[in-house]
């Protein structure tokens, strides 16, 4: 009974990586369009990509990074920029990968510009706090894909959508896990309506990564900065030494390849670029291995797990 199993599990796995090693064809012809390529994920992605031959079509937030990147790329690789949260910025991209890709149509859409801060005990937050995340996060990811949807339709390409593992588990307050929850389910209702039309939507679920998104200075500026305008009562019960104690359990979270970038980057080219990409995936072992076995746990478990490793108010019960 059990070798039936391996031999299946086996035969299934060697099955998948047959469909997987399959290769679009003529990827030179093909544009791709990324958000967030000033640094991180995008930034690499798209050096990775112009590599390969495709024709990039790299939105930076600042005129700095789109300077950076085209010194690091080769001239196929376009660039423009774009905030994501302004609708007339998106308006006019759109027009612009009009203009740029012509009746070819857009290959690849790479949704991934995101912000992760402010991330804080959500008493310690205000209102704005999760609009601001959101706005990036899921509104810019919504806006963006409409605009340029029926440009992706017309080459019958594919949808990439830079979600998180903290999107399948919540470990934190903020507004950070409720925008990763929000691209989960708009790329689900997203890959069954455009199944019609040969159109496949991937998600990326990384683990921990650095990028400057996550990098330390800012992240602990936005953190003090939450602490301070958290009211008085609120400072009274979580303590002074909160703050400090929290940092600590986050630099313990980071795992030994968080730097090793094309680890993420690796799945969101086989996305693009593969005949039969996977619907979700989990690039880091810490994702792997330990974030989603955990969403898969009864909720009382979880519970108990953030209860011990993360730090507790002092004037808790």
């Amino acid at each position: 009974m059990w070798l039936y199993l391996v031999v299946l599990v086996v035969l299934y796995y060697i099955l998948r990586w047959y469909r997987e090693r399959k290769v679009v064809s003529h990827l030179q012809d093909k544009f791709v369009f990324i958000t967030g390529c000033d640094s991180g994920l995008g930034n690499q992605l798209a050096r990775q990509l112009d590599l390969r031959g495709l024709r990039v079509l790299a939105a930076c937030l600042t005129e700095q990074g789109a300077e950076q990147l085209r010194n690091q790329t080769s001239d196929r690789l376009q660039t423009v920029i774009l905030d994501v949260t302004k609708t007339e910025n998106v308006a006019a991209t759109t027009n612009w990968v009009k203009e740029s890709v012509g009746d070819r149509g857009l290959w690849g859409l790479v949704n991934n510009a995101g912000i992760c801060t402010p991330t804080a005990p959500n008493e310690w937050l205000t209102k704005q706090d999760f609009v601001k995340i959101l706005d990036v996060n899921l509104l810019g990811v919504i806006d963006v894909t409409l605009s340029l949807l029926p440009l992706v339709r017309k080459a019958r390409g594919r949808v990439v959508n830079v979600s998180s593992v903290l999107g399948r588990v919540v470990l934190n307050g903020g507004g950070y896990s409720i925008s990763k929850y929000g691209v989960e389910a708009f790329s689900d209702s997203l890959r069954r309506e455009l199944s019609y039309f040969g159109v496949k939507v991937a998600m990326i679920e990384p683990g921990y990564f650095v990028t400057n998104m996550t990098k330390g200075k800012g992240f602990i500026g936005y953190l003090q900065a939450s602490w301070n305008q958290a009211s008085p009562e609120v400072k009274e019960l979580y303590g002074d030494n909160f703050v400090a104690d929290f940092l600590k359990t986050m630099n313990l979270m980071k795992p030994p390849w968080a730097q090793n970038l094309s680890l993420a980057t690796d799945c969101m080219e086989h996305a693009l670029t593969a005949c039969h990409p996977r619907t979700r995936y989990s690039p880091g072992w810490d994702a792997k291995f330990l974030y989603l076995p955990m969403s898969y746990l009864p909720s009382f478990l979880v519970d108990l797990l953030v209860y011990w490793c993360f730090p507790q108010p002092d004037k808790a019960l």
